[in-house]
């Protein structure tokens, strides 16, 4: 096994207006997320998310963090959310194991000293895509089950935005400190996530884009003030990192997946900025 957790900083608006192609995407983009017996994380100081990929084989895996973050234990002073998009696992909370299959969810409160990670194939091993967010009350470990996801359906094939929202941890349905996690579907036919923009400037959020084929398909994520938009191409299964300030949608050359996860001053899904289309540049 590896482990490797890489540092990404926050940026003043002003930075990204001077950066080229190579160097937006060193500071926004995880490259990769998913590697077979590892697991790989990016530390983000936009409101200090961890995220990234964990990915068991043959030996179960485990997020060993404390010096990197001055804690006894990575949990003690967060909470951690997942989502397996691979083959069956399990996920073994402080000695309680809970069975994992495709899309299945769930929440790690704060306070849990061990979350030990499995898959049932290691030819098809399981892949938990996570995010942690600092904490400040313990509250329930939950599975989220995807049958039981809150599935909101949004746009219309007209705008090419046919999709469905997918809300695992929200907080309409379960309490959090801050985090809120979900899984976007589009369907054939549809390829713009979200359009008109918006920016929600009280919380930041990360994008895992996947579901795709490759050589062939890309999924373009902007950022970027709305009069000084950027982009990044991406390949299947890679994330961004997006800043409060920014706008943050996407298009791809077919229909895809993403996973979003959000942290900052509030937990009203539906607080955010539209920005008119006339404004964007």
């Amino acid at each position: 096994m590896s482990f490797n957790m890489v540092t990404r900083y926050a940026h003043s608006p002003e930075d990204i207006k001077h950066y080229d192609t190579d160097k937006l995407r060193e500071e926004f983009l995880m490259p990769k997320i998913f590697a077979p017996g590892d697991i790989l994380l990016t530390y983000t100081y936009n409101d200090r998310m961890i995220f990234g990929g964990v990915t068991p084989t043959d030996q179960p895996l485990e997020i060993a963090l404390s010096k990197e973050l001055g804690v006894d234990f990575f949990l003690q002073r967060r909470e951690l959310g997942l989502i397996n998009i691979g083959g069956e696992g399990s996920i073994t909370i402080d000695g309680t194991e809970e069975p994992m299959t495709t899309h299945d969810g769930y929440y790690v409160g704060m306070g849990t000293k061990h979350v030990i990670f499995k898959s049932n194939d290691p030819a098809n091993p399981a892949k938990f895509y996570v995010v942690s967010t600092p904490a400040h009350k313990t509250y329930p470990n939950k599975k989220l089950p995807f049958a039981d996801a809150l599935a909101k359906p949004m746009g219309d094939q007209a705008h090419m935005n046919k999709r469905t929202i997918y809300k695992y941890i929200d907080a309409s349905q379960m309490d959090t400190c801050q985090l809120q996690m979900g899984y976007t579907v589009l369907e054939p036919g549809s390829s713009w996530n979200t359009m008109p923009a918006h920016t929600h400037a009280r919380r930041m959020e990360t994008y895992m884009y996947f579901e795709f084929a490759e050589p062939d398909t890309r999924v373009f994520h902007f950022l970027g003030e709305p009069d000084e938009t950027r982009h990044i191409a991406l390949f299947n299964e890679q994330a961004v990192v997006n800043p409060s300030w920014s706008i943050h949608c996407g298009v791809g050359t077919t229909n895809y997946a993403f996973i979003w996860a959000m942290c900052g001053e509030n937990q009203t899904y539906d607080d955010m900025d539209q920005v008119p289309m006339s404004e964007l540049r």
